[in-house]
């Protein structure tokens, strides 16, 4: 550990976790990372050690808990869960394909005391979406799903997953998402670790397109009224900067507007503040951390370096004394061009990226065109990996 990162003895409490509850689900989505199947899985947290994970959560920390898959809905007890987070305290939120929700589902959703879900759509119409989805009618499905949930009051976000399928419908998926009403769209960046690996290269989005695209989303932040928030994509940070530096008045209405939401979402739906706080890139393993089907932990859903066992160990132990988290949250180990950066501190580089691609986490980020000036000295080039 280094000893010039005096912050990082002092740890904080996770602001998010995401529980992969099962990796069943009904899509077989070309990105997926759980390597979906309709089939129970050996090890799957059977109710009751479910219910002791929330314990020794609870006993420490009380983050906002995002109920994740797969697909949440195929377990049977997920109801049960989310009624044992509400009396525990949690703030929660589902993450859903959106297909299996009908209007019972949601109102069994609303009266949870579920303040958001987030349901995933990557394109403007059946075609793309379906394709990408690999499952005829899902576009359909989860436009449904918007209209029950909003018809019970519940918030609402859209999560559109970036590859080249869809890099360039990208406005178009805003503009959908903005006549169906909802109350927030999230872009996530594709990271190559699970089946994202098996995603042929030309559909795989390159340095420059991650630059184009954050640029994009930038500029429609400042215009709209929906909450927008980059994903799997700690690089925005550095390219807010840029255009905050180059352009002040952007940077005043950016101020504006992320006060804006926050206050909105603070409001009404207090799950919606903590998914849309801006802090800073990469927050595996300092702000967030991943609970897996079987109860293990690991820094996020995409970084596959076990942190600990929630069956064997308590949940305070695993997330202060874990090495790997204690390791991620030391910039100063950032090695590669992410070492020499003067963004290292915001941005940080997408950890999970750094492994899939060179196997090493606390590496340079790979899909970053970004070359510090120090870097360049030392003989790195744009585009260089």
């Amino acid at each position: 550990m280094s000893e010039a990162s005096n912050a990082v003895s002092i740890v904080q409490p996770p602001r998010l976790l995401f529980w992969e509850t099962t990796k069943r689900c009904n899509l077989r989505c070309v990105h997926c990372r759980a390597e979906a199947s309709e089939e129970r899985l050996p090890g799957e947290l059977t109710t009751e050690q479910a219910l002791g994970v929330l314990d020794s959560i609870a006993e420490y920390a009380k983050p906002l808990m995002i109920f994740s898959g797969g697909e949440p809905l195929y377990r049977k007890d997920l109801f049960d869960l989310l009624a044992h987070s509400k009396k525990l305290g949690f703030r929660m939120a589902l993450a859903s394909n959106g297909t299996l929700i009908d209007a019972a589902n949601a109102r069994r959703i609303r009266e949870s005391g579920v303040a958001r879900v987030a349901v995933s759509l990557d394109g403007p119409n059946a075609q793309v979406h379906d394709g990408f989805r690999q499952v005829p009618g899902s576009f359909d499905k989860t436009l449904r799903a918007l209209e029950f949930l909003r018809s019970e009051g519940v918030s609402t976000q859209i999560n559109t997953t970036v590859t080249r399928h869809n890099l360039d419908r990208l406005p178009e998926i805003l503009e959908l998402a903005k006549g169906l009403g909802v109350d927030a769209f999230h872009i996530f960046l594709l990271v190559p670790v699970g089946c994202g690996l098996t995603i042929e290269e030309e559909k795989q989005i390159t340095p420059a397109d991650y630059e184009r695209v954050l640029k994009w989303f930038y500029r429609a932040m400042e215009f709209t009224e929906l909450e927008l928030k980059a994903t799997c994509a700690p690089h925005f940070f550095r390219i807010a900067a840029q255009e905050q530096k180059r352009n002040p008045e952007s940077g005043k209405r950016m101020a504006q507007m992320l006060h804006k939401h926050q206050a909105k979402s603070g409001g009404g739906h207090p799950s919606g503040a903590a998914l849309h706080a801006m802090t800073k890139g990469c927050l595996a393993g300092s702000g967030v951390g991943f609970i897996s089907h079987d109860g293990r932990m690991f820094p996020c859903g995409y970084l596959p370096l076990e942190a600990g066992d929630l069956k064997k160990t308590g949940f305070r132990q695993i997330w202060e004394q874990s090495m790997v988290f204690r390791s991620l949250r030391d910039p100063d180990l950032l090695g590669g061009k992410c070492g020499l950066c003067d963004h290292k501190a915001t941005c940080g580089g997408c950890r999970a990226r750094a492994f899939g691609v060179t196997g090493d986490y606390l590496g340079e980020e790979p899909f970053c065109a970004y070359v510090p000036q120090e870097a360049f000295q030392q003989g790195y080039r744009v585009g260089a990996k």
